[in-house]
């Protein structure tokens, strides 16, 4: 089977794939639009989590080739279950999402509330009070839903080991990721979540395409054809040569760029806020269920039919796209951006004012000062003629962590349309 995809051409399904794909869960990502708000400002951008999602196996497959070219396994099977399970954790990494993407995340129930039990103990301490993520639901529609037994018929791995390569919290006793005393589970997840992930190779170049905004155009095929392993402790991580490097510092500048100019677009941030308005009004219904199976039924289109039926000035402007208006948009560090006193001055000249902060940061794995357990070091390994070959982390072989270590933030103000001009007074005798 092969299916046609404006950025990758045709893209190859195996036989044992086609169940999955065919899944209720999977096919629930046409539903879902893969950027939320932003069609609104790019109205090309309604491409959907599902065609995202079999960029991301087709990718993975690719990856894995790359990555694994000169590793003998012990069996031509364990190549092939790997694999395998590399492709379906791509394919599956979305399937939590709720509707409009990353919109609606901040309304998700409390950890707790999901019944996983593939997590440690640990884990559900120090969250399980806090509001769940999408990978969260991604774990529990592996581990709790109808999805599982389709996973586990035919398949070279579990339902459980999938959710290994998506998530690092999710506890294995088995030893499938260990081959030739070489554990795998860290390079393969690599491979979905990491500083180079699939996800990201395929997501910024489809949203870029389908926004007609052009900063997110990398060279995937060189960065994927320089994946190699490093091995050390009996330990495989992902590996990147260093002829590579440049291509590695454009892909993470055009996704920073990405964030700015098409993620952090003022129109589209401003309707998330409108929507979080709807979400804390008192009279607001909607809740999202924490049984797996129940949440198959929830995405856009369920969302926004809802949205459509209910007595809500919110409600009402998000659906007659009526959106509030900027009325003070500052650029800076997170000292610069501060905009409480304006917020203020707004306030007490009656107005209502929505509050919106955008942060730009190059990378969620790195963290400055600090080190993350939860994100092993991808290497760069430097085998150019004529010198000696070293091994580096990331981190130490590219100064771009550096150019961009300073936050930079969007801070931005709106008001109701009828009220821009009373603003605009408002803020020009504050700033004055």
């Amino acid at each position: 089977m092969e299916v046609r995809d404006p950025i990758h051409g045709a893209i190859a399904v195996q036989d044992g794939e086609i169940p999955i794909l065919d899944h209720p869960f999977v096919q629930r990502l046409r539903n879902i639009k893969q950027v939320g708000f932003s069609e609104l400002p790019f109205p090309g951008a309604v491409h959907s989590r599902y065609s995202h999602s079999i960029g991301v196996m087709h990718l993975a497959g690719r990856a894995f080739d790359a990555a694994y070219r000169d590793h003998v396994f012990s069996s031509p099977s364990v190549r092939q279950a790997y694999r395998r399970c590399v492709r379906l954790a791509a394919l599956l990494h979305d399937v939590g999402h709720a509707p409009f993407s990353h919109c609606t995340e901040f309304a998700m129930p409390l950890l707790e509330t999901l019944g996983i039990d593939v997590y440690a103990a640990e884990v559900l301490d120090a969250r399980g009070r806090m509001r769940a993520t999408h990978e969260d639901y991604t774990v529990g529609i592996l581990t709790r839903s109808d999805l599982v037994s389709t996973l586990d018929q035919g398949q070279p791995c579990s339902a459980r080991q999938v959710a290994a390569l998506i998530s690092r919290e999710v506890q294995l006793e088995e030893d499938f990721f260990l081959d030739g005393g070489l554990d795998h589970r860290i390079a393969l997840s690599q491979l979905i979540s990491s500083e180079l992930d699939v996800d990201r190779l395929d997501y910024l170049v489809r949203d870029s395409y389908f926004s007609g905004a052009r900063y997110g155009m990398v060279d995937v095929n060189w960065l994927i054809s320089n994946l190699g392993l490093h091995v050390a402790e009996n330990q495989a991580s992902l590996a990147l040569n260093r002829r590579a490097i440049y291509a590695f510092d454009d892909f993470m500048v055009a996704r920073y760029h990405m964030f700015v100019m098409v993620y952090f677009h003022h129109k589209s941030v401003v309707f998330e806020e409108m929507l979080k308005r709807y979400f804390l009004a008192p009279e607001c219904a909607y809740v999202m269920p924490s049984d797996m199976n129940a949440y198959l039924h929830v995405d856009d289109v369920e969302l926004f039919a809802h949205l459509r039926q209910v007595d809500n000035p919110w409600a009402r402007a998000i659906v007659g796209r009526r959106p509030w208006k900027r009325v003070l948009e500052v650029h800076g560090s997170p000292a610069e951006v501060d905009t409480s006193a304006a917020e203020a001055c707004l306030r007490a000249a009656g107005l209502d004012v929505l509050a919106a902060g955008s942060v730009g940061k190059l990378s969620r794995y790195a963290v400055f000062g600090q080190k993350r357990a939860t994100a092993p070091p991808i290497f760069v390994i430097d085998d150019s003629p004529g010198v000696l070959r070293t091994v580096r982390p990331l981190q130490e072989a590219t100064r771009i962590f550096q150019r961009y270590e300073d936050e930079r933030q969007i801070a931005r103000l709106y008001v109701d349309p009828d009220h821009v001009t009373t603003a605009r007074g408002v803020l020009e005798q504050f700033s004055g």
